[in-house]
C-alpha cells in the first residue's frame, strides 16, 4: 500500500467518473461533452505571448522609439514628405521586427507540435494515441515505467506500479500504487504500468492549481544572450553620450535646438547595434528549425548556441551505440553446466532456464531483453509458452545491482521466477564458493564476447505467503541467458567524427564491465580499456574522481546517483558534457549535463522531458550532425556580429567627424538615410549570413570554450579596423568631393553610394574569415544575393528617380563619379582579403 504521509493533498473530483478502463473507454460524445465540461489538457499561455506580445515589444525597441522621436521633429519642422517618409519606415521596420519574430514562433511552434508528449487512451474500445493536450476528464490513460503522468488520475489497472512524486513532496523514494489510489499530473511512473481514469486535467490538475507547471518557469539566459545584452547596453549607453554630444555641438553652432536634435537623433541611430539581438533570437529558432528537419528535436533554441562546445560525449550503450532489438544467443544451464547455442535444440533442463526467465518477466513485456526472451521461449517450447501462466505476486525491480521476481501459477504449481544481475543471483542463491566462481568466469567469457548475461533462479511456495523482500526466499540457481545487442553499422564512423571534431568520448552504462568493453573495442573506443563501475564511482572522494573520469573512457554496472557523479565531475573539470540517456535512470544525469540527448523512438517520456535534445530516430549520428549544425550557426552569427560593427563605425564617423572637425559642409546625412541603412543591414545580417553553409573544415576544429566571448578583443579590434578602412573610403570621398567645390546634395549623393557600395562588398567579404571572396562567390546562398540584389536596386532607384532624389536630398552624379565611389568601396572594404591570404599563407607554413 502506499504511503499515506507521502501522498499529497486529494484535489476536488468529479462527481461522475467514467467506466474504469477495463470497459471500452469514452466515446467520441463523451470526449467532447468532457472537454466542454473540464475543458483541455493544457495551461493557460503565459502573460505576453501571441502577436499583441510581439507588437508591444516591437514598440518599446529603441530603433523603433527613435524613430518616432525623429518623425515629431520633422513634422515640427514642416517638413512632411521626411515625417511620412519616416512614418512609412516605422512600419517597415515594425513589419519586418514583426514578420522575424512570427518566423520564429512558428518554427518554435512546429518544434513544440514534434516535442508534444501523447498518451495512449482507450476511446470506443480501441487503443488510440493522442496529444496529451486532448485529454479529458473521464479518458482511460495508459501510463509505462518512464512515462510522465499527463494529468491527475484514478490507477484503476496496476501492474507493478510505483510513481516518482518528488516533484510535489520532495520525497525521492518511488510511491507504490494500489487500484483506487490517486496520482498527479507532472509525477513518473518508476516501475511497472498502469491505467488510470483522468479525474482533472490542465488548470484544474494539482499541479496546474499550484502553479508548478514546467512550462511557465522562465528558462535562465545562457552565457551568449547575457554577452549579447550586455554588449548592445553599451552601445546604446554609447549612442546616447554621442547623441547628447551632437546636439550640444549642433547647438552650439546653430542655435536651433530642433533641427540639433535632429541631427542628435541621427547619430544615436547609427550607434544603436540593434541588429544583433534580433539575429541572435532569428539564429536560435531557425537553427532549431532547421535541425528539426534533421532528425534532431530542440526543447529550448538557445540549446544550439552550447552545441558547439560540446567537449565530451557520455553516451549510453544499449540502443545508442548498438542496435535496439536484442536476441538471446546462448543458455547456460547450470545444471549440466554447459553453454548452448540459442537457436538450436535444448534439453529439458537449459528449456527450463528460459522458461524460469520468461515467468520474470512481465506479461506483457515491453523491455527489449524481456521480449527477446519471451520470444526464445516461444521458439523452444511453443505448446507451454502458449499455456496461461497468471501472475499471483511480485516483487518490481530492485536492489544494486537489480533483481526480480514474479510469482506465477504454472498448471497447479505456484512457481518463484527470478531473474536479474548475475551478482545479486548468485548472492541470493548462496551457493558454494567454487560454484559461485565458476559461474562468474562463464559470465565474464560470455560478457568478453559482448553479450548482456542475466542470471535466473527459482524458488518454491505454497502460494499463501510471501516473505516481505524476493532476496528472502530459498532460492535455486537454474542458469544464465546471454542476449546479443550488437553495436549500430554506423556506430564506429559516429565515434570517429566525434573524435575527428576533437571531442572525448566516453561509454556509460549499466551493463557487465566485459560487455560494456568488448562493445567498446568493437566500435573502437580509444581507451576501451580503462574502467570504473558505478562503486568505484561512488567511493572515490571529489577529488580523486575528477582525476580519474578523464582518462576513463568505460563506465560500466553504473546506476543513476553514479552516472549524475561522472557528469558532475567533468563538468568540475570544465567539460561541457552531452549526456545520451533513454532510460528513467539516465533523467538525473540528462538534466544535469550542459545538452542532454534523448532517444526519440525508445527513450522514456521521463529521458525525453529531462534532456535538452531528442534524436528521433535514436541515431547518435544525429548528434554529429546537430554538432556540425551547431558550429555553424555560431560561426555564421559571429560572421552577422563583425558585419554590423564593421558597418556601424564608418555611419558613425561619416555623421560624426565632419561635426566634429568642423568641415564646411557636415551633417550630410539625416534619420531618412540611416533608416535606409538599418532596412538594409537587418535582413542582411539575420536573414542572409544565417543561409550561410558551413566552411570546410569546420568539424575538424576543437570545440569552442562556453566561456568564449563572442566578440573577443582581437576579434572587436579586427571589425573595428575593418570598419575604420570603410569609413577611410567614405570619408576620402566626402572629403575630395567637398573640397573640389560639389554642391551639397552632390557630395550627400556621392558619400552615400559609397557607404552602400562599402556594404556590398563588406557582405561578401565576411562570409568567410579565412577563404578569399574569390572562392566564396561559387558557395551557394540565394538569400544572401537576393538582398545584394535589392540593396542595389533600391540604390540606383534612390540615385535615378526624381522623388526618390528630393527625399534624400539628392544631386545628379555622373557614371563615372560612381566608378570612383565604387572603387574607394573596393579598397576601403577589400583590403582584407589581402589580410586573409597572409593568415592562409601563414598556416601553410
Amino acid at each position: 500500500m502506499p504511503d499515506p504521509h507521502n501522498q499529497p493533498a486529494a484535489m476536488p473530483r468529479p462527481t461522475t467518473l467514467p467506466a474504469p478502463a477495463s470497459f471500452s473507454g469514452l466515446t467520441e460524445e463523451g470526449v467532447v461533452a468532457a472537454r466542454a465540461s473540464y475543458g483541455r489538457n493544457v495551461v493557460a499561455a503565459p502573460a505576453g505571448a501571441g502577436l499583441a506580445g510581439t507588437l508591444r515589444e516591437v514598440v518599446t525597441e529603441p530603433m523603433f522609439l527613435l524613430l518616432v522621436t525623429a518623425c515629431a521633429v520633422y513634422i515640427a519642422l514642416g517638413e512632411g514628405a521626411e515625417a511620412i517618409t519616416l512614418g512609412v519606415a516605422m512600419l517597415a521596420v515594425a513589419g519586418i521586427s514583426v514578420y522575424q519574430q512570427l518566423r520564429s514562433d512558428r518554427a518554435l511552434s512546429a518544434l513544440r507540435e514534434l516535442t508534444q508528449p501523447r498518451a495512449r487512451v482507450r476511446r470506443g474500445g480501441v487503443v488510440v494515441t493522442v496529444p496529451v493536450e486532448d485529454l479529458v476528464v473521464g479518458d482511460a490513460v495508459l501510463v509505462e515505467e518512464g512515462s510522465r503522468l499527463p494529468a491527475d488520475g484514478l490507477v484503476t489497472e496496476p501492474s507493478d506500479f510505483a510513481v516518482d512524486e518528488a516533484i510535489l513532496t520532495g520525497e525521492a523514494v518511488p510511491v507504490a500504487k494500489a487500484q483506487g489510489d490517486p496520482v498527479f499530473a507532472g509525477t513518473s511512473t518508476a516501475a511497472g504500468r498502469a491505467w488510470l481514469t483522468v479525474t482533472a486535467v490542465g488548470a484544474g490538475t494539482r499541479l496546474g492549481l499550484i502553479g508548478q507547471s514546467m512550462e511557465a518557469i522562465v528558462p535562465e539566459k545562457t552565457p551568449l544572450q547575457r554577452q549579447v545584452s550586455r554588449f548592445v547596453l553599451r552601445m546604446a549607453w554609447v549612442g546616447a553620450g554621442a547623441f547628447a554630444l551632437v546636439w550640444a555641438v549642433n547647438y552650439a553652432h546653430s542655435g536651433n535646438w530642433v533641427t540639433a536634435l535632429l541631427f542628435g537623433l541621427t547619430l544615436a541611430m547609427s550607434i544603436l547595434p540593434e541588429e544583433i539581438p534580433v539575429a541572435f533570437s532569428s539564429f536560435m529558432a531557425l537553427g532549431a528549425a532547421r535541425l528539426s528537419r534533421l532528425g534532431v528535436l530542440t526543447k529550448q533554441p538557445q540549446t544550439v548556441e552550447s552545441l558547439g562546445s560540446a567537449t565530451v560525449i557520455c553516451a549510453d550503450k544499449t540502443g545508442t551505440l548498438t542496435q535496439e532489438g536484442m536476441q538471446v544467443r546462448q543458455l547456460y544451464d547450470g545444471t549440466a553446466a554447459r553453454l548452448l547455442p540459442v537457436p538450436g535444440p535444448l534439453p529439458a533442463t537449459a528449456t527450463a532456464v528460459l522458461a524460469c526467465a520468461r515467468w520474470a518477466s512481465e506479461t506483457e513485456p515491453f523491455d527489449a531483453m524481456e521480449k527477446a526472451i519471451v520470444e526464445a521461449y516461444a521458439a523452444a517450447d511453443p505448446a507451454a509458452a502458449a499455456a496461461p501462466c497468471p501472475m499471483v505476486h511480485e516483487y518490481p525491480l530492485a536492489g544494486t545491482p537489480p533483481m526480480m521476481t514474479h510469482l506465477r501459477r504454472v498448471g497447479a504449481e505456484t512457481v518463484v521466477a527470478g531473474k536479474g544481475a548475475v551478482e545479486h543471483i548468485l548472492a541470493v542463491c548462496r551457493l558454494a564458493l567454487a560454484r559461485a566462481e565458476e559461474i562468474r568466469q562463464v559470465t565474464r567469457k560470455l560478457s568478453g564476447q559482448g553479450y548482456r548475461v542475466l542470471g535466473v533462479a527459482r524458488a518454491h511456495s505454497d502460494g499463501t505467503a510471501f516473505p516481505e523482500g524476493q532476496d528472502d526466499f530459498a532460492w535455486e540457481f537454474l542458469g544464465l541467458v546471454a542476449l546479443e545487442n550488437p553495436p549500430k553499422a554506423n556506430a564506429a564512423a559516429v565515434l570517429q567524427a566525434f573524435l575527428t571534431a576533437q571531442m572525448r568520448v566516453k561509454m556509460i552504462t549499466g551493463d557487465f564491465p566485459e560487455t560494456a568493453q568488448a562493445i567498446a573495442r568493437q566500435v573502437g573506443l580509444p581507451g576501451a580499456d580503462t574502467l570504473l563501475t558505478g562503486q568505484q564511482v561512488m567511493a572515490l572522494p571529489a577529488a580523486a574522481l575528477r582525476q580519474q573520469v578523464t582518462g576513463t573512457a568505460v563506465f560500466a554496472r553504473m546506476f543513476p546517483e553514479a552516472k549524475l557523479r561522472v557528469v558532475e565531475a567533468l563538468k568540475a573539470n570544465g567539460e561541457v558534457v552531452a549526456m545520451t540517456g533513454d532510460g528513467v535512470n539516465d533523467g538525473p544525469a540528462l538534466k544535469a549535463a550542459h545538452i542532454g540527448v534523448a532517444m526519440g523512438r525508445r527513450g522514456t517520456e521521463v529521458a525525453r522531458q529531462a534532456a535538452s535534445l531528442v534524436l528521433v530516430d535514436d541515431d547518435l549520428a544525429g548528434m554529429v550532425t546537430a554538432i556540425a549544425q551547431g558550429r555553424r550557426i555560431y560561426q555564421n552569427f559571429k560572421k552577422a556580429v563583425f558585419y554590423v560593427v564593421s558597418i556601424h563605425s564608418p555611419i558613425v564617423l561619416t555623421v560624426a567627424v565632419p561635426l566634429l572637425a568642423n568641415w564646411p559642409l557636415a551633417n550630410l546625412f539625416s534619420p531618412v538615410h540611416i533608416i535606409f541603412l538599418e532596412l538594409v543591414m537587418g535582413p542582411t545580417c539575420s536573414v542572409a549570413f544565417e543561409n550561410e553553409p558551413a566552411e570546410d573544415g569546420q568539424m575538424r576544429q576543437p570545440p569552442r570554450p562556453l566561456t568564449t566571448t563572442f566578440l573577443g578583443r582581437a576579434e572587436l579590434g579586427r571589425s573595428i579596423v575593418q570598419g575604420l578602412g570603410i569609413a577611410a573610403g567614405v570619408l576620402g570621398v566626402y572629403y575630395v568631393s567637398m573640397r573640389q567645390g560639389l554642391p551639397a546634395p552632390v557630395v550627400r549623393t556621392l558619400t552615400f553610394a559609397t557607404l552602400v557600395l562599402s556594404n556590398l562588398v563588406l557582405t561578401l567579404v565576411n562570409r568567410s574569415f579565412t577563404q578569399s571572396v574569390f572562392r566564396t562567390m561559387g558557395t551557394p546562398n540565394r538569400i544572401l544575393w537576393l538582398m545584394l540584389g535589392l540593396t542595389l536596386t533600391l540604390l540606383l532607384a534612390t540615385l535615378l528617380l526624381p522623388g526618390a532624389q528630393r527625399l534624400f536630398g539628392f544631386g545628379p552624379v555622373s557614371p563615372a563619379s560612381l566608378a570612383w565611389c565604387g572603387l574607394a568601396a573596393l579598397l576601403g572594404t577589400g583590403w582584407i582579403e589581402g589580410y586573409k591570404a597572409v593568415l592562409r599563407a601563414r598556416s601553410v607554413v
